[in-house]
Formats: structure tokens, sequence, C-alpha cells
């Protein structure tokens, strides 16, 4: 097996095979250049290869511009898969694509770049992908149990499409409230406003923090059951927690890092909690399946189950490849 290729907003070059491209920051680093052979060859993809393409946090606006009308020009790039710059890439090239899906419109925020008919399409993913991934570890008898608070770090797409998905009026159960906390408040503003034009069944308050112990004060105010998701992207495209070791989960909390690999010290920091909190750890490994898999069927025009045999199959593959 030939070694993963790695371009970046200067490096890009016609593909030769049918391509889909993965626009992060680190993408080398990520077990998806591992498991994309495997799927492809499940799937039925034939030659289809993965290459990434790694920008900076917060890229210049030209840099996102040259990577989709690449995307869009070459007749081989079949699409991509967008993580951590969905927000900035989607507002620096949203006119360069044909189509937006109803998800990306309201969420100003793309994770999927396809193509049909000649057509550039984007697609908002993670509302689908974070809510699969929430309902294999939150269940409703766990909400209506504890009436919990989820407080989710980081106001990224990631932070609004899990609070959007929590505050569905067609949820079985709902938290009693979500926080969002955040470094900057320009991020706080936007998904109020994103979510506030859901109509949320759930109140949201949005709190600034830009130091990491005005987030562990919140997380001692939370009451016990309450989910703590890093949505910031620490532990993975920069080093770190967004809290501090003093942190004290609360009982019986659910601790969720998007996150499954990096250095991961949020998770740590709950694993380092009394026993006695009986505090449950989940990494992002499901999420990253999900996510994964709801873009690969986008950009390849193929169905892909949530669940069942066939979804088994692929996280079996796909759990083949770590260490």
């Amino acid at each position: 097996m030939s070694a993963p290729v790695t371009l970046t907003a200067d490096t890009l070059i016609p593909a030769t095979a049918p391509t889909m491209y993965f626009i992060g920051v680190t993408t080398g680093s990520s077990s998806i250049r591992q498991v994309f052979p495997l799927w492809a060859a499940e799937l039925g993809l034939g030659d289809a290869v993965l290459v990434g393409i790694d920008l900076p946090l917060h890229a210049p606006a030209e840099q996102y511009r040259r990577v989709v009308e690449f995307i869009k020009n070459d007749p081989l790039s079949r699409g991509a898969l967008v993580t951590t710059h969905k927000l900035d890439l989607f507002a620096a090239a949203r006119d360069l694509f044909d189509e937006e899906d109803p998800l990306a419109t309201l969420m100003n925020e793309i994770s999927s770049i396809s193509k049909r008919d000649g057509r550039l399409i984007a697609h908002a993913k993670d509302p689908i992908s974070s809510g699969l991934a929430l309902d294999a570890f939150l269940s409703p008898a766990h909400l209506t149990r504890y009436n919990p608070d989820v407080f989710v770090i980081g106001a990224g797409g990631s932070a609004i499409a899990i609070s959007w998905y929590l505050s569905r009026a067609e949820r079985a159960a709902h938290p009693r409230e979500i926080i969002v906390a955040n470094r900057s408040q320009q991020r706080l503003d936007d998904l109020a406003e994103v979510l506030a034009a859901s109509d949320p069944r759930v109140p949201v308050t949005v709190r600034l923090t830009p130091k990491p112990e005005l987030s562990d004060a919140i997380v001692a105010d939370l009451p016990a059951g309450s989910v703590i998701i890093n949505a910031t992207g620490l532990g993975k495209d920069a080093p770190g927690s967004p809290l501090t070791n003093a942190v004290v989960f609360p009982q019986d909390a659910i601790v969720w890092d998007l996150n499954y690999r990096g250095d991961l010290i949020f998770l740590d920091q709950a694993r380092a909690q009394d026993p006695a909190l009986n505090v449950t750890v989940v990494d992002g490994w499901v999420y990253f399946l999900h996510g994964w898999t709801q873009v690969i069927a986008e950009v390849f025009d193929v169905t892909i189950p949530t669940s069942g045999p066939s979804f088994d199959e692929l996280s079996r593959l796909a759990s083949s490849t770590k260490g």
C-alpha cells in the first residue's frame, strides 16, 4: 500500500483516480488513512483513493476558496469531508457551491462536499453523525432519570450540530438545559443565532470562558448525570484540554470527547476523578465512524446503513487498523 498523500492549498495536483479529500489540520495522523482502503474495498468503490489537505486553523479565505475551486473543477475529484474548518470554509467559499442542503443553510457550515451532474453540493452532515454518536451512549432513560444539563465546550460546527440535535422537539427526551461555552464571543453569537432560528425545545445558554478555570466553575455547578462535551479540538488539533486538572465532574456524569486521537487530556481528567463519582468516559470513535460513513455515502453516491450487519462490518474493519 502506498504512503498516504497529504496536500496543502499550495500543492494541489489533479487527481489521477476517483479521489475523496479530507480537509483538516493534521490529516496524516487520522486513522481514516488506514481505514479508507478497507472501506473502499468493502463498499465496492473500485480504485477510489483518499487524499488529505492540511490547512492551518482559521486559514486565510483565499486558501479555502482555492481548495473548493480545485475540487469543483478537477474531473476526478469526487468531493471531500471537512473537519475543523466547517464554518470558516463555508463562510469563505459559499458562493462557489451550486447547491446547499437545508441543514447547511440553517447552520452556516458544511462537513461534506460532493458533486452531482456537474453541480457542487454542500451538506451539513454533523447534525446526523453527532446525533447517531450521541444516541449510542445517551439514552432517553438517562435523560428522564436525571433531568441533566449538557455542557458543550466549544462553539464551532460540531457544537452547533450537537446543540441542535439535543434540542429538537421530536426527541423522546431532552436535557434540562444546554450550556455552550467558548473562548470568543463571536462564535457564541453565531451559535445562538442558528439555534434561535431552529426553535429549540430546550433552553440554550451561552457563556464566554476565555480561561479554563471559568469552564471548571460551570462544571462544578452541573447537576448529577450531566453530560460534558469537549467540542473544542483541544487534544487533537492543538494540545491540551478546555478544563484544568482541578476540575471535579458531577456524580454519574457522562464525559464525551469528540476526539479519538491526540493527547486526549480531557478524557484523562475524567478518568482521574474519584471512582465514587461514577463518571462515564466516551471517546470520539463512534462519532468518527458515523462522520466518515455519512460523507463517504454522499461523495460516492452509495447507501451505507447506520446500524446492522453492514455497519458492524465497517466498524470491525476500522477497528482492525487500531494499534
